[in-house]
């Protein structure tokens, strides 16, 4: 998975609490498991004015001009500031797949749902939990701020203003070191490849008949 280190962007404010899954994407895309082409389709119900089904020509579709992703002062936003509790409902993992297709990078949020949460660690997506104050404060700087943007430091664990004063944030280690790292499960796996390929031919040297088996 794509890595995170410094990540400056352009900030969107979806100002609504308890967004859940089906909201993020909804249930009629889920019918494919390539993790690819989920962007188009991020909050469909509130971004299109007409109902979306997989395959769509997007250039078809009539856009919700009041949805604030479509708002043109928000186009090439990569930071999605976020009200409480978002992500919360069905556990589906094409909620951080869409997000990130579509080009976020990280969510600044004073609380996540859980699954959701740890799916976004497990796809390169950055989940920032900031008091509710402190979201408060950015929600009213980037109403104020036509192009407001944040820097997120993962390694240093702050978000840096434009004026510089700088927010931090807590992240579990081993989550940090997984992304800065680029690593998910299946990368951590594949670090430890040359012992695997030991164990695999050292077991079939002491067991041959298992190749028969494994119709080798």
């Amino acid at each position: 998975m794509q890595a995170f280190t410094v990540h400056q962007g352009l900030v969107a404010p979806m100002d609504r609490e308890n967004v859940d899954t089906d909201a993020i994407i909804p249930k009629q895309f889920l019918k494919s498991i390539l993790r690819s082409g989920f962007g188009p389709n991020l909050f469909d119900e509130w971004r299109y004015l007409d109902h979306g089904e997989p395959g769509q020509d997007i250039a078809t579709r009539k856009p919700n001009p009041d949805f604030v992703l479509n708002q043109p002062r928000y186009q090439g936003a990569s930071i999605l500031l976020v009200r409480k509790n978002f992500g919360c409902g069905s556990s589906r993992e094409h909620a951080p797949w869409a997000l990130q297709q579509y080009g976020f990078r990280a969510l600044i949020g004073p609380s996540f749902a859980d699954i959701f949460f740890n799916n976004c660690f497990k796809n390169g997506l950055l989940p920032v939990v900031l008091p509710e104050a402190q979201v408060d404060a950015l929600f009213d700087d980037v109403a104020a701020c036509p192009g407001y943007t944040l820097t997120v430091d993962l390694p240093r664990q702050v978000i840096v203003k434009p004026d510089g004063s700088e927010l931090s944030f807590d992240v579990q280690a081993w989550r940090k070191h997984c992304l800065v790292g680029g690593l998910d499960d299946i990368g951590l796996t594949l670090r430890h490849a040359d012992k695997i390929r030991a164990f695999e031919a050292a077991r079939l040297a002491a067991k041959p008949w298992l190749v028969g088996a494994r119709g080798g």
